[in-house]
């Protein structure tokens, strides 16, 4: 029995290993996030074997279009000319019987590499693949979708890698207009890079607006900012900007965003000093300390009653947005609505 037994590893942890070429004979690449299993098996796929290899030991196939029988027999193939034999299963939910892999995961061929890219959810780590997977010295990783604040952290570090600096600020302007969905924001990270010269890395608001789209005046931070400051005017004209601009921001985008703000504020009036910043972000647990301002802010120009009151019109309006009790509301007059709702 192998002697390496992997769950729970991070992706920086497999991708470690996987440039040492330390390999493992299964990987089961499985979650809600696909950025992080397309770039392990992509790896995988491009570096493990030589190109001069690859016709006769590396396979490629789909869950839908193979059954485990044929999985099975493949990977207990004999490399041909190489020290390894590369079984890539593409979308391998869709795969209608696993148990024929079960037997083989308890004792996987060693000159395979045998990998698993099971997209839209996890395998319940309950049912009999996981631990005979496990026996087999398999590497199980769970990629997860990433919480909303965590995308600027995201955002900052893809940038540092690729030689580029970014200010918090701007970082959490693309977050927010671009959403959580990594494989399209590092598209549009990669986009921005490319505009970059060498002797300047550094990303602007300016940058972002002309690479990716985003107005550093009106955006959906800039409207969040002018609400937690209840400047009506601000935000009477990021709407108006947006009512005119649907790509630079909507109802759906901006409903998140300020239920979040807003759920938030509302766990603040709870922290045992309200108004210090500093024990603020402890107790809501923020990334970045500066972010406790917006918390503070908030709690001088919005009562805990109008808070609770605000997080219940984010909700009727995000019912009515999805149709209920709505015939006829367009998204534009249902964001007129709420913000007219928040300020007032």
């Amino acid at each position: 029995m192998p002697e390496r037994k992997n769950t729970g590893v991070s992706y920086e942890t497999v991708m470690r290993d996987l440039n040492a070429r330390k390999f493992s004979p299964i990987y089961i690449l499985m979650g809600e996030e696909s950025y992080y299993i397309d770039k392990i098996s992509e790896f995988i796929a491009e570096n493990v074997l030589k190109p001069e290899e690859k016709d006769f030991n590396q396979s490629i196939v789909f869950g839908a279009d193979i059954t485990a029988a044929q999985i099975v027999d493949s990977a207990k193939g004999f490399p041909m000319m190489s020290e390894y034999r590369v079984v890539i299963v593409k979308e391998s939910q869709n795969l209608k019987n696993t148990e024929p892999l079960e037997k083989y995961f308890k004792n996987p061929a060693k000159s395979t590499i045998l990998v698993f890219c099971h997209k839209n959810g996890s395998i319940d780590k309950r049912k009999k693949i996981i631990p005979a997977a496990l026996e087999g010295g398999a590497v199980i990783f769970e990629s997860k979708k990433l919480y909303d604040r965590e995308l600027p952290g995201f955002i900052e570090s893809y940038l540092k890698k690729n030689r580029a600096t970014i200010d918090s600020k701007t970082a959490l302007i693309i977050a927010e207009h671009v959403g959580a969905d990594l494989n399209r924001l590092t598209s549009e990270l990669d986009k921005v890079l490319i505009s970059l010269s060498d002797s300047d890395r550094r990303v602007t608001s300016d940058v972002v607006e002309k690479e990716i789209g985003v107005s550093k005046e009106f955006n959906t931070f800039e409207l969040r900012n002018a609400i937690i400051r209840r400047d009506v005017f601000k935000a009477n004209q990021i709407v108006k900007y947006f009512d005119s601009n649907p790509k630079a921001g909507s109802l759906f985008s901006i409903l998140p965003l300020l239920f979040s703000y807003f759920e938030n504020l509302m766990i603040a009036y709870y922290s045992p000093n309200m108004m210090n910043e500093n024990a603020v972000a402890e107790f809501l647990e923020l990334r970045n300390g500066w972010a406790a301002k917006d918390y503070v802010t908030g709690m001088r120009n919005y009562s805990g009653m109008k808070t609770m009151q605000i997080i219940s019109k984010i909700r009727e309006i995000d019912a009515k947005s999805k149709g209920l009790d709505n015939p006829n509301t367009s998204a534009g007059d249902l964001m007129k609505e709420l913000i007219f709702f928040i300020l007032h």
